[in-house]
């Protein structure tokens, strides 16, 4: 028998076919059933009833050390964003400032800044005492400088310095 007119159990096209008549003859008297793969109820549901409130206790499947975490990661981001965001003003009203703002704002700090140092000056010197130092004598300013130097070396070079 050739191999093109057989299938893959071996089996010869013709016993197949013959096998597969019989199997569509049994099965053709039998009715086909139909099984529904969803369901959907429509009633509507009662808006109150005679059924007792479930109780339903708290059952977390997070650590409360893990929850605390989290809160204070979400208050200190919420405070990092408010900080940022007052950051971002400052540095607008900055932006906006002109030479003759600033002259007008810092202007009067300066005056008064320049009237306390004149007036610690003026103390300054009244409460310095006077004190005169004269010395009588002849003066005697010797300087000896002996410069023995050597320097030796190519690529590294040493020198050395002997002063008295």
């Amino acid at each position: 028998m050739h191999p093109l007119n057989t299938t893959q159990s071996g089996m010869p096209e013709s016993e197949a076919a013959a096998e597969a008549r019989r199997l569509l003859d049994e099965w053709a008297g039998r009715p086909v059933r139909h099984h529904p793969t969803s369901f959907r109820d429509d009633t509507e549901p009662p808006a109150f009833g005679t059924t007792p409130p479930e109780p339903q206790p708290d059952h977390r499947i997070v650590p409360a050390w893990a929850a605390g975490i989290a809160v204070a990661s979400i208050g200190v981001g919420a405070g990092v964003t408010g900080i940022g965001c007052g950051a971002w003003l400052v540095l607008q009203g900055l932006s906006s400032v002109t030479l003759n703002g600033v002259l007008m704002v810092t202007l009067p700090f300066a005056g008064i800044a320049m009237v306390a140092t004149a007036i610690g000056g003026a103390i300054s010197k009244a409460r310095a005492p006077v004190t005169t130092n004269v010395y009588e004598g002849p003066v005697t300013h010797h300087t000896e400088i002996h410069n023995n130097s050597t320097t030796r070396g190519a690529f590294f070079v040493r020198t050395r310095n002997e002063i008295r």
